[in-house]
């Protein structure tokens, strides 16, 4: 197939791109580079993509209307994974425009590139963010996620609605996959992972969000790749069994899914940081902070839907995660 992959020079799209590629399928991958972070570390990532045999890069911002009207008229991909965004929490605090343009306006756009152009199955990044204050345990797509804390994730909850509007309307299949605190090689900059084990190979201090009383269900990167293709390669379909009189949040009368993708196994934020500790061989110096506005204290996954629908579950246990993501900082920051 011919695949876009946006963001493909993210932390997610890299490793998606990989996989596409390995099993033959073309892909362009899409970019604008921007500076949210580092864009060496970007570069890179693109660096490992442009040698192999299939792939292709633009430089574009998905929130650059005509340009990707123009990509989607001249390639007729067949399908589409929609990674690019504007991410980050805390970020979305202070600079709201920045996910309205990426999140909102640009969504917008990728969904108007493929109903132009007959793209048979579009996929998306959602976030656990959308779970917003809901504190039911183990968070299902069956759950009611009217209640965001940050702007970030209402741009997410936005996503999901404007995909099923398109799929009600112009029977574009697609599928959203909120993904579960996603680490490992390549990983993100500001996510903990990355700032607990800089810090700890400098010797430094780590910031300890909400007295260290935080429960994350961390996802490996390779695992999440393997699910965003096989959700890719099973094209959503509307539920015969749809009720409208008593809808479910997970089902439609249209070509529309939604579904988790997690460990389906969360683990407390001190032991996280144990396992970090073990693969670098020291101990953190921990600095105890409150819990940061519009995040949240635990998410937990429940993957039954993405198994039921895939055949898959992601499953590599965070002490190997770490490790791999601790040997790769080693590696490429020469420490």
């Amino acid at each position: 197939m011919k695949v876009l992959v946006t963001g493909a020079a993210g932390f997610i799209g890299m490793h998606v791109s990989q996989l596409l590629l390995a099993r033959g399928d073309e892909v362009v991958g899409l970019d604008n580079l921007n500076s949210y972070y580092d864009p060496k570390l970007k570069e890179d990532r693109l660096a490992r993509l442009l040698p192999l045999p299939g792939f292709r890069f633009v430089r574009l911002d998905v929130a650059d209307r005509e340009g990707v009207d123009a990509l989607f008229r001249a390639e007729r991909f067949d399908r589409v994974v929609h990674l690019a965004a504007q991410a980050g929490v805390r970020y979305s605090l202070v600079n709201p425009a920045a996910y309205i343009d990426s999140n909102v306006a640009g969504f917008t756009n990728i969904l108007e590139g493929c109903r132009h152009t007959q793209v048979q199955h579009l996929v998306y990044a959602s976030s656990s963010s959308v779970y917003g204050g809901n504190t039911a345990m183990p968070f299902s797509e069956h759950h009611n996620i009217d209640h965001p804390v940050s702007l970030y994730a209402a741009t997410k909850k936005a996503n999901e609605l404007m995909a099923h509007t398109y799929s009600h309307l112009f029977g574009l299949p697609t599928t959203g996959l909120r993904f579960f605190t996603v680490y490992g090689p390549w990983g993100r900059p500001d996510m903990a992972l990355f700032l607990f084990t800089k810090a700890m190979l400098a010797d430094e201090p780590i910031k300890v969000f909400n007295h260290g009383r935080m429960v994350r269900d961390f996802t490996y990167v390779d695992d999440i790749a393997e699910g965003v293709v096989r959700t890719l390669d099973r094209i959503a379909s509307a539920d015969p069994a749809f009720d409208a009189a008593a809808p479910d949040p997970a089902r439609s009368h249209a070509p529309y899914r939604v579904f988790n993708i997690g460990n389906n196994s969360p683990v407390p934020l001190m032991a996280f940081i144990e396992a970090i500790e073990a693969a670098i061989g020291r101990p953190a110096r921990k600095e105890f902070l409150p819990l940061q506005d519009g995040d949240v204290p635990a998410t937990y996954a429940d993957v039954s839907e993405l198994e039921a629908w895939t055949g898959f579950r992601p499953a590599t246990p965070v002490s190997q995660g770490i490790a791999r993501f601790v040997q790769w900082y080693r590696d490429y920051f020469k420490v």
